[in-house]
């Protein structure tokens, strides 16, 4: 599960995690998160995720992260953008119409480039990391965005005996482990999709569960 797994996946279009429409829940549920349009929304390992254009409808500037060159050159391509790219470092700024992917590492992201955000969405970056990268991501998340920063987070759950990830079963006190230290951590959200994901039944599955939660700063 190092750098060169998800360069590969790329590389070879192994991308069964991409989704080709915006994620339902994240239309069903970022309203709750009463952020102001206006704002700057955090994507970590996004990807050519649509949910990025979504998040610019609703009227918000979009800040992303990804690893893979492909992801990154394919996702202004394929939506017709034409980005300025620019090198800070170890990463590259890639930006078009109110839209930024930051390429490279997740780890090599400070708090500099999301200093502007508000709010994030994690649809496919906890359930994209094996239990020891988990911890270490989570920390960072909490360590570079702004201590008000808003997150919806979306995970999965089944039996891991069943079925190797990725993506990886990350189960609800995992979650709080992770989070409930630095934050509110608040289940909004729990429904079963194993007959929406055949593919899952075919890998061993008797039961698969989404869930979505908010993370937000505590309150006194």
């Amino acid at each position: 599960m190092h750098t060169d797994f998800w360069l590969e996946r790329w590389e070879q279009n192994q991308i069964g995690f991409h989704q080709d429409d915006f994620n339902n829940h994240l239309q069903a549920f970022w309203d709750q998160l009463q952020i102001p349009a206006g704002s700057n929304i955090f994507v970590p390992l996004c990807g050519k995720s649509q949910d990025l254009l979504w998040l610019r409808a609703q009227g918000y500037g979009v800040t992303g992260v990804e690893l893979s060159p492909i992801a990154v050159r394919d996702f202004f391509a394929e939506n017709r953008l034409e980005p300025t790219i620019t090198t800070h470092g170890a990463l590259q700024r890639w930006e078009a119409d109110g839209l930024v992917i930051w390429l490279g590492d997740f780890f090599a992201l400070s708090a500099a480039e999301v200093a502007q955000c508000a709010g994030a969405f994690d649809r496919a970056s906890l359930i994209a990391l094996p239990p020891a990268m988990r911890e270490r991501y989570a920390q960072h998340l909490i360590q570079i965005l702004p201590a008000h920063c808003r997150t919806l987070l979306i995970t999965l759950e089944y039996d891991q005996q069943q079925m190797n990830g990725p993506p990886f079963a990350v189960h609800e006190a995992e979650v709080r482990a992770l989070y409930a230290d630095a934050l509110a951590v608040s289940l909004l959200f729990v429904t079963d999709v194993l007959d929406d994901s055949p593919g899952f039944r075919l890998r061993g599955l008797t039961k698969l569960e989404e869930k979505v939660y908010v993370l937000q700063e505590k309150t006194a």
